[in-house]
């Protein structure tokens, strides 16, 4: 038998599931897909087919959760919810029943589990959960994965910054305002921008599956957190626009009722300080986020 490590990616269709796809493959992994796409080791949740997809393979990592962007309602917070329980649900059953587990099993979580934070950052061991629907959902997330029995699979619910990278992310709507000219602050602008490049978010996977060392959930954000000014200020320098009018909170609220999303997206203040990354070594390519938006921006050869 040869030493190629399987990967098994659940709900990874999006921006960042196709890119850590291509990246394990380019670095020798076998991928397996779990989804609702023709062609997935598993197409849909049935805990049969979860079973023989995850049945001898080293990680699992679950992508899996409808995206945020989008009004509140109530049709859609019961989606974006079970969308993330639902599936991690699952997934600790099936796990469960394999006779040969995955050792590892990183969970998708987000950042702003955390408060609103503008005094100091938030590490894993020193933080404060915040209120309000985000958390809510963040907390069942984390419970449904901790509530799996999977005693021979370590488990670590990654909270996650917002994600950049080149080509989609969360990068786009901050970037189509630099380009009309609105590239200023939002809302006071005080408030904090906690990220990762995506490059670094599937290094600090490779990274938290052989370190076996690491229990408990990990903050995946670089070090680097700015303000929502200094942040605008990067965009546009990134997209070469000089000035950019800025957006108070109020127009903020009206145009994400027209474009069907959340001022909480740009106004809450997210710190989210690695500390368990840093600790442990993890060396970050892109650490700076003036240095990351002009790697995003550039167009590539």
């Amino acid at each position: 038998m040869g030493t190629t490590k399987t990967v098994v990616l659940a709900g990874a269709s999006g921006f960042i599931g196709k890119y850590i796809r291509k990246r394990f493959r380019q670095d020798g992994w076998t991928v397996r897909l779990i989804g609702r796409a023709p062609g997935t080791a598993a197409t849909g949740w049935d805990d049969d087919a979860l079973v023989r997809a995850l049945n001898g393979t080293d990680l699992l990592v679950n992508l899996a959760g409808r995206s945020v962007s989008c009004r509140y309602n109530t049709r859609n917070k019961a989606v974006i919810r079970e969308s993330r329980v639902l599936t991690t649900e699952a997934l600790g059953r099936a796990v469960a029943r394999c006779q040969e587990p995955p050792s590892t099993w990183l969970n998708a979580s987000t950042g702003t589990i955390y408060r609103d934070a503008r005094d100091r950052p938030q590490s894993e061991a020193d933080c404060e959960t915040g209120t309000g629907f985000s958390v809510e959902v963040a907390r069942a997330w984390e419970a449904a994965l901790a509530a799996a029995d999977t005693p021979r699979t370590r488990k670590i619910p990654l909270r996650m910054a917002i994600v950049l990278g080149p080509g989609g992310g969360a990068l786009r709507p901050f970037a189509n305002l630099a380009r009309l000219g609105l590239g200023g602050h939002m809302g006071d602008g005080d408030q904090k921008f906690s990220w990762i490049h995506v490059e670094d978010l599937y290094r600090s996977l490779r990274f938290l599956h052989a370190r076996t060392d690491i229990t408990g959930p990990v903050n995946l954000a670089s070090p680097d957190v700015v303000s929502n000014h200094e942040l605008m200020r990067l965009v546009r320098r990134a997209y070469g626009k000089r000035v950019g009018l800025p957006t108070p909170a109020w127009l903020l609220k009206a145009g994400a009722i027209l474009i069907r999303t959340e001022t909480e997206l740009v106004l809450k203040s997210r710190w989210v300080m690695p500390q368990k990354l840093l600790s442990s070594g993890f060396i970050y390519t892109q650490a700076e986020l003036g240095g990351a938006l002009k790697q995003i921006a550039s167009p590539r050869p």
